[in-house]
């Protein structure tokens, strides 16, 4: 069986006014992600988890921040287009388990909605979508509410 193994990580500034996207869903907050595109961390390190198992660089790569194309871009066009690679490779998404590091909002009532966004945009099985949340105990740029981050891995399976 031919099996690869791919990580991602993303981060984003927070500021007032901003629209908070993560999952595929927004969030109410009074804080934003301050990016090129709409900011969702979550899918973006999806996104870098995939190319990175397939030894296709970085989303940064595939869709530079300095490209009006990308600019204020719904993330879940990204992750399709990404996913869409994954296929042409002849490869399937076998799992998927994430963290979101975030001091607030609390995340957990919206994870299951993040989980079938995901699923949905994937074409994957809800039940190979892990999300979960956690603070940092109010240490580092994200407790103190500067940013945002989050953690994703991925297994993919040669059809």
């Amino acid at each position: 069986m031919d099996i690869r193994v791919g990580n991602g990580y993303d981060v984003h500034a927070l500021a007032a006014g901003e629209s908070l996207w993560l999952g595929g869903i927004k969030i109410k907050h009074e804080k934003g992600t301050v990016a090129h595109s709409d900011g969702d961390v979550l899918i973006h390190a999806i996104c870098d988890a995939l190319l990175g198992a397939l030894a296709l660089g970085d989303i940064g790569k595939h869709f530079p921040d300095n490209d009006n194309t990308y600019k204020n871009i719904d993330s879940k066009i990204l992750l399709k287009k990404c996913c869409e690679l994954v296929c042409s490779m002849g490869y399937r998404v076998g799992n998927i388990d994430s963290t979101i590091c975030a001091q607030r909002p609390k995340l957990k009532d919206y994870i299951p909605t993040m989980r079938e966004r995901l699923a949905s945009v994937m074409d994957i099985p809800f039940s190979n979508i892990s999300v979960k949340a956690t603070t940092t105990e109010k240490l580092g740029f994200v407790g103190r509410e500067e940013g945002i981050s989050s953690y994703a891995v991925v297994l993919l399976i040669k059809e």
